[in-house]
């Protein structure tokens, strides 16, 4: 048996104990004296398991928790020693706003918000992210050494995550599309936000919000689910978990390096082997004040038309036109690729 860190909960060290039994019953004694606490303690965190949702069973030759019978849960205590990073909310406006909140409360970098229903999700610039029951929407917040104007670094690091994340569960490859959406048979799977406070020229926090189709129903025939490519239910949780170990890779393998003063190449570089648009035909514009995503509708004020050629170091879009390259920052504008 597994030895069991004191210092997490008593509702994680239950779970992982009951899980390693594979269903098979544990007694309360047996419990106790794995966990360090007393009978009625062990008692009293499986009935807060039993309310929030999970099936233990109770007889004569203890507990059990039949793998049959798991659900798909984000609960803090899902994450072992890191559960005092996890918040979670059954329902919430956007994660978002409550990382936001955490921040400036000093809340601890690495901390993550998850929540089974947003009723004001949002993605870029406000606008509206659909949040249908069994997605997987969350944000991470991060304290950075970074200058403000190097926060598209980590906004990359995110994007890039979700990606390979991705292409990982669905055993299918996804793609990035500028400035911050991913796309498996071009249609829309995922898609991050990212907001950043700072104090000088320096990012006291940075958060980032991202929401992926999983099991939900997709709001239109231009999106897709985890579910609908690999046609099976899949674990949100496993999802989580594969992006935030994702982020820390790429953290690793393109830490910023003074070498990059305006950007990080490295960084840009394997965004661009992730994309599938450079040379595809593209328009600059901006959205609607009111528009729910980020797709291009006649009338909108475009910008400038031309090739699209990845993004530079800085994370700006690089658009060859008849007149010049021009380069355009995330801020308020978006990408309409015009051939697919």
């Amino acid at each position: 048996m597994k030895e069991i860190t004191k210092s997490i909960s008593s509702k994680a060290q239950l779970l992982s104990l009951l899980r390693e039994k594979h269903g098979e019953p544990v007694s309360g004694s047996v419990l106790a004296k794995d966990m360090g606490i007393s009978r009625v303690a062990v008692w009293k965190a499986v009935q807060s398991l039993a309310s929030a949702g999970y099936s233990i069973e109770t007889g004569e030759a203890g507990y059990a928790l039949s793998p049959e019978k798991e659900k798909d849960f984000l609960y803090p205590w899902e994450f072992g020693e890191k559960e005092n990073l996890f918040f979670h909310y059954k329902n919430t406006g956007s994660t978002m706003d409550r990382a936001r909140e955490s921040a400036v409360s000093g809340a601890r970098s690495g901390s993550v918000f998850t929540a089974e229903k947003q009723s004001a999700g949002r993605g870029r610039n406000g606008r509206t992210w659909v949040s249908r029951q069994g997605g997987l929407f969350f944000s991470v917040l991060e304290r950075p050494r970074l200058t403000i104007a190097e926060y598209t670094q980590l906004s990359l690091t995110l994007q890039i995550a979700v990606v390979r994340s991705v292409s990982s569960i669905c055993g299918k490859k996804a793609f990035l599309r500028w400035p911050n959406d991913i796309y498996i048979d071009r249609k829309k799977i995922a898609g991050v936000t990212t907001e950043v406070c700072g104090e000088g020229d320096l990012i006291t926090w940075l958060t980032g919000g991202i929401g992926v189709n999983v099991n939900n129903a997709v709001p239109s025939g231009r999106a897709v689910s985890c579910a609908d490519i690999t046609k099976r239910n899949v674990s949100r949780k496993e999802v989580l978990i594969k992006i935030l170990e994702e982020i820390d890779n790429v953290k690793n393998s393109f830490a910023s390096d003074a070498a990059y003063s305006q950007g990080n190449r490295p960084l840009a570089d394997e965004w661009n082997t992730l994309t599938d648009s450079i040379g595809a035909k593209a328009a600059v514009f901006e959205p609607a004040a009111t528009q729910n995503n980020d797709d291009f509708n006649k009338g909108e004020k475009i910008l400038a038309r031309g090739v699209f050629q990845g993004i530079d170091p800085a994370g700006r879009c690089v658009i060859k036109t008849d007149d010049g390259t021009l380069y355009f920052n995330h801020g308020s504008v978006s990408l309409a690729f015009l051939n697919g």
